[in-house]
This record gives structure tokens, C-alpha cells and sequence, in this order.
């Protein structure tokens, strides 16, 4: 299936087009986590950080994680992606072998009883959000491209390549994206 053939769903990842001016999403990967009529949310999946968890949440039990940029919605606010399930009360499933969410208290006692690690979770300030057709407007506008999500390439794929990585599997048309500079104006 050619990656314009894949429509938004649960799981699926959206891409960005090389020229997408926005701060948040330029070249951005972003991992779906729910997509009906209703509208869309998902996180972005390769934009960390300079500082660690522990440097802005105050309470929470000491945890050598990185810390990402889910989007622009809710800056105020934490989110997870994990491989825990069910381990974790109140998760959702995204896909086979990835969650998104769950108990905050349940995840801070597990961090401190330490039976979680860095790979077993992601932390995320803010999120990714589409209203109703929302989305499906900005697919019309071309600045998104739809890939198959594999769960394994979420969490352990190196965040700075993954834009260019997803692109170059999608064959030779997405290829050449990757070597778009930044700003047109500047080649």
C-alpha cells in the first residue's frame, strides 16, 4: 500500500511536509492515539527536550527519563506513552504493545518501586489536537503524510531521525523530502 493509501486511524503516524513552517510541527512525526468523527490526538514522537522530567515536575520520584514536546495544546500538562498495558490502570491502547496514558500515581509508585525504565516509557508536555475534519482539511492541504506505525519504531528509534528514516521508507518519492532545506529561500 503506497503511504497516500493509508488513511488517519489509531496508530498510524502523520508526517510533515518538508516546508511546514508551524514551530511545533515541522518535521514532525506524530503518533495518533485516537482518530474518529469526533476529531483527533495524538503526540509527537520525535521532538525532545533539553531538560529531564525531574527539572519541571516537582513531585515526581526521581527518573533519568528525556522529556518531549507532544504539541501545542495543553503545554500545562503531562502524557505518557508506554509498553505497560494493563500494568498500568486507566491505559489506552494504541496499538499491539503501545499505550498511551494511565494512573499517574500508579506510574510514579512503579518509577520509585523500579519497575519502570526509560524504555518502558515516554513523557510528553502538551499534545497534538485536531477538531472534527480538521485534519482531513490539512490532508487536503497536502502538509501531512499518513504512515503504518510499528511500535518498536515509536519508543526506540532515534527521535532526530526519525523524520528523515520514516520518509526514506517510503520510498523514492518521500526520499527526496529529506533533502529540502529548512527554509527554501536559504538554498
Amino acid at each position: 500500500m503506497k503511504p497516500l493509501d493509508i488513511k488517519p486511524a489509531q496508530g498510524t503516524l502523520l508526517i510533515s511536509e518538508p516546508f511546514l513552517k508551524d514551530y511545533y510541527f515541522r518535521r514532525s512525526v506524530i503518533l495518533l492515539a485516537e482518530h474518529d468523527e469526533t476529531g483527533s490526538f495524538g503526540l509527537i514522537v520525535n521532538k525532545p527536550v533539553e531538560i529531564k522530567l525531574n527539572e519541571i515536575i516537582i513531585d515526581f520520584p526521581h527518573f533519568e527519563a528525556d522529556i518531549y514536546i507532544g504539541g501545542p495544546v495543553r503545554t500545562d500538562s503531562l502524557f505518557v506513552l508506554h509498553t505497560l498495558g494493563n500494568k498500568i490502570e486507566k491505559s489506552s491502547k494504541i496499538m499491539n504493545g503501545l499505550y498511551w496514558g494511565g494512573d499517574i500515581d500508579m506510574i510514579k509508585s512503579m518509577i520509585e518501586d523500579k519497575r519502570i525504565t526509560k524504555n518502558d516509557i515516554r513523557f510528553y508536555i502538551g499534545y497534538s489536537g485536531w477538531e472534527a475534519k480538521q485534519l482531513e482539511r490539512e490532508m487536503d492541504e497536502n502538509s501531512w503524510v499518513v504512515a503504518k506505525a510499528k511500535s518498536n519504531k515509536v519508543l526506540f528509534e532515534s527521535p532526530e531521525s526519525m523524520w528523515k528514516n520514516m520518509l526514506k521508507s517510503m520510498g523514492e518519492e518521500y526520499a527526496m523530502w529529506v533533502n529540502y532545506p529548512l527554509d527554501p529561500i536559504m538554498n
